[in-house]
């Protein structure tokens, strides 16, 4: 038990620590270097219809483009969806984007971290904003406490509206 606890408490430092360095825009790069797995995935939910304006939304985003893995020349790496996601969607986050440690959910034996985020967000083409709650899932934590897996919910449908039309 005392090793699921040492565990759990490992996962949610690390979820912690990376939703503020997110939350105060650090560069992705350096995000996925210092808080993932070397071979991280990232899958943001919603209708793969939508990649027409959300090009971030609905694929399965896999490894880095740094470490030479497989996907990295196929556009769809952990860098390609922070890359489309800023290329597409501004943040704006304030001092309640990232909820207190001691609200993060833990599940050592599942091995998952849910976080319940809060923030701004812009449409880099037009401008037109929206504040939404948005949802972390973080897994597949290695023995150091990396994540391996990032899991997001977040309003396609804000987003899409905000985007406009192509």
């Amino acid at each position: 038990m005392a090793d699921s606890k040492v565990k759990g408490e490992l996962m949610r430092s690390t979820a912690y620590s990376f939703c503020k360095a997110f939350a105060a825009g650090s560069p992705p790069s350096e995000t996925l270097d210092e808080y993932f797995t070397s071979n991280p995935k990232i899958l943001e939910h919603g209708p793969k219809w939508a990649n027409l304006r959300l090009p971030f939304l609905g694929i399965k985003f896999r490894g880095r483009r740094s470490q030479g893995s497989s996907t990295a020349t196929s556009r769809r790496t952990c860098d390609d969806y922070y890359e489309r996601l800023a290329s597409t969607l501004s943040f704006h986050p304030h001092d309640k984007t990232v909820p207190p440690k001691e609200d993060f959910m833990v599940d050592a034996e599942k091995g998952t971290v849910t976080i319940k985020l809060h923030a701004k967000f812009a449409s880099v083409k037009t401008g037109k904003d929206w504040e939404e709650d948005f949802v972390y899932v973080l897994s597949d934590f290695d023995e150091e406490g990396k994540i391996g897996s990032q899991e997001l919910w977040a309003d396609p449908l804000s987003a899409w509206v905000a985007v406009g039309e192509d």
